[in-house]
C-alpha cells in the first residue's frame, strides 16, 4: 500500500482518501493500484455496503494523472511506462464504473483529468462551491481520456464537445446543472454528510437529498444556446468557422481559446466523442481510449504541450501539425487503429 492514499473502514462503509496534497492529489500508479486493491477487497466483503471517495486535505479533490511520468516516458522509454500508467488507470476507471456497490465521491475542489476519471463513475457525485471541473487535456497535446469520451459524449446540447475542445472550467453549481454532479452541498456540510452516510449506508440518496444546499445560479446556462449552435459539428474547421462568423465577445473568446489548443488532439477529441456516443459498453470505450493514448503519448504535441504549459510555463507551444487543416484524416485514423492483439487494453480480471 502507499501513504498517498488513506484506506479505512468505518462500519459498513469503505473510505478512500487521496493524500498527495502538494500535487493536488494527482494520481500516481501506486495510488491507482492501492485504490483498485481496496475496491476489489470490498466488492467481495458482505460487511461493506458502500464506499466514500474524497481527499485528505488541501484544495484539490484530484488534479489529474502523473503528467511528468507520462512526459518522461514519452521522451525516454518509448512510452512503455506511460502506457502502463494509462492501462492500469483505465482498469481502475472501468472497475469503478461497473462496481457492484454505491460509491459516493466528494468533488470538493479541483476535479480535472484523472480526477474526473475517478469521480464520474461514482453513483453519487457531490459538488461544492470549491469544485472546479475541467478536462483541459487538449491544451497539453493530450485528449479527454479516463472515460472522458463516454461521459462527455452523453451530456446534452454539445456541452461535452465544448468542454473537450476548450478545457473550460465549471464550478459546482454548473456541474449540478450539467448532470456531472448528482448533488450540491456547501463544503462545510460535507463532513456531516459523510458521518450520516457511515451511519446509514443503505440511505445515501435520502441523506444527500435531505441535506441539499441551494446552489448558486449556473452561469454556463446563459451560454447553452451558443454552445449548442457553434459546437454542433464533429468537424473542427466547421466549429471554428461558426465562431469566426459571430463577433460577440463570447464567440471571440472561445475562438481565441481554441487557437491555443493542439489541432491534432482537438480533432482526436471530436472523433473520440462521436465514436463513444455509439458504444454500449464502457469497456469498449476504454479499449478505444487506450489505443488513442498509446499513440498520442508519442506524438510531438504531448511532450511540447507539457513543456510549454507545465514545465516552462511559457504557454507558447509549437504544435505539429500547426493548423487544423494540417491534421489529416489518415493521421487521425492511425491514432484510432487497433493495437496488436497482445497489446490491447483489458479490464481487471
Amino acid at each position: 500500500m502507499t501513504d498517498q492514499v488513506h484506506i479505512h473502514k468505518h462500519g459498513a462503509v469503505g473510505h478512500i482518501s487521496l493524500n498527495r496534497p502538494k500535487a493536488l492529489h494527482a494520481l500516481t500508479l501506486d495510488m491507482c493500484h492501492a485504490m483498485s486493491a481496496a475496491l476489489t477487497e470490498w466488492a467481495n466483503d458482505d460487511a461493506i455496503e458502500a464506499v466514500i471517495l474524497d481527499h485528505a486535505e488541501g484544495r484539490g479533490f484530484c488534479a489529474g494523472g502523473d503528467i511528468n511520468l507520462l512526459r518522461k516516458s514519452a521522451l525516454e522509454d518509448g512510452g512503455i511506462a506511460g502506457r502502463k500508467f494509462f492501462h492500469d488507470e483505465y482498469q481502475l476507471n472501468h472497475q469503478m464504473m461497473t462496481y457492484p456497490k454505491p460509491i459516493v465521491c466528494f468533488m470538493d475542489g479541483i476535479t480535472m483529468g484523472g480526477g474526473v476519471g475517478i469521480a464520474l463513475p461514482a453513483k453519487f457525485r457531490v459538488a461544492t462551491e470549491n469544485t472546479r471541473f475541467a478536462m483541459p487535456e487538449t491544451g497539453i497535446g493530450l485528449f479527454p481520456d479516463v472515460g472522458g469520451g463516454w461521459h462527455l459524449s452523453r451530456l446534452g446540447g454539445r456541452l461535452g464537445q465544448f468542454l473537450a475542445l476548450t478545457g473550460a472550467r465549471l464550478d459546482g453549481a454548473e456541474c449540478l446543472w450539467a448532470g456531472l454532479a448528482t448533488h450540491y452541498l456547501p463544503s462545510e456540510m460535507t463532513a456531516d454528510a459523510k458521518a450520516r452516510i457511515i451511519e446509514k449506508p443503505d440511505r445515501i440518496s435520502g441523506v444527500l437529498s435531505e441535506m441539499v444546499g441551494t446552489p448558486p445560479e449556473a452561469r454556463i446556462e446563459k451560454n447553452a444556446d451558443k454552445i449548442a449552435k457553434h459546437f454542433a459539428s464533429d468537424t473542427l474547421e466547421d466549429i471554428i468557422a461558426s465562431l469566426d462568423a459571430d463577433d460577440s465577445d463570447w464567440a471571440v473568446k472561445e475562438r481565441d481559446t481554441l487557437g491555443t489548443k493542439s489541432p491534432q488532439t482537438q480533432k482526436v477529441a471530436l472523433r473520440q466523442l462521436a465514436e463513444s456516443a455509439k458504444l454500449t459498453d464502457f469497456a469498449d470505450n476504454m479499449r478505444m481510449e487506450y489505443r488513442i493514448g498509446s499513440r498520442v503519448l508519442l506524438r510531438p504535441d504531448f511532450a511540447e504541450g507539457v513543456r510549454a504549459v507545465i514545465i516552462d510555463k511559457t504557454h507558447d507551444p509549437k504544435w505539429n501539425p500547426a493548423t487544423p487543416e494540417g491534421v489529416s484524416e489518415q493521421l487521425i485514423d492511425s491514432i484510432f487503429a487497433p493495437l496488436p492483439e497482445s497489446e490491447e487494453w483489458v479490464p481487471l480480471s
